[in-house]
């Protein structure tokens, strides 16, 4: 049996780092708003970790701090990623998932593509 990936004990969220790197500049939560022209309301959000960054709020992070778009997508996507796999209705589904995935690669060839 080969053994599960390596991964970090703890995945700190976008909003984590966000609120370091501001704390870092001297900047407010309403400073960054001020700068990207986005609503105090959504970084905080950000901040708290209740609202996803979309690409494009990636691209104005991005922007505004002097770092990559993909940087704080991949923040966020790890965090989001490791919060579902916590879920414990994640876990029983994947469980599942796996089940009926080995039970049909030694079943009957499935119906559809090819098949015939």
């Amino acid at each position: 049996m080969t053994p599960p990936p390596l991964r970090p004990a703890r995945i700190t969220s976008a909003g984590a780092i966000l609120r370091r790197e501001l704390a870092a500049r001297g900047w407010t939560q309403r400073d960054l708003a001020e700068v990207m022209g986005r609503p105090q309301q959504a970084i905080s959000e950000i901040v708290r970790g209740s609202k996803r960054i979309t690409a494009e709020t990636a691209l104005e992070l991005a922007a505004a701090l002097g770092t990559s778009a993909e940087v704080w997508l991949r923040l966020d996507a790890g965090h989001q990623l490791r919060v579902a796999e916590e879920r414990p209705e994640v876990a029983a589904a994947r469980r599942a998932i796996r089940r009926r995935s080995q039970a049909r690669a030694g079943g009957p060839p499935q119906r559809g593509r090819g098949a015939g």
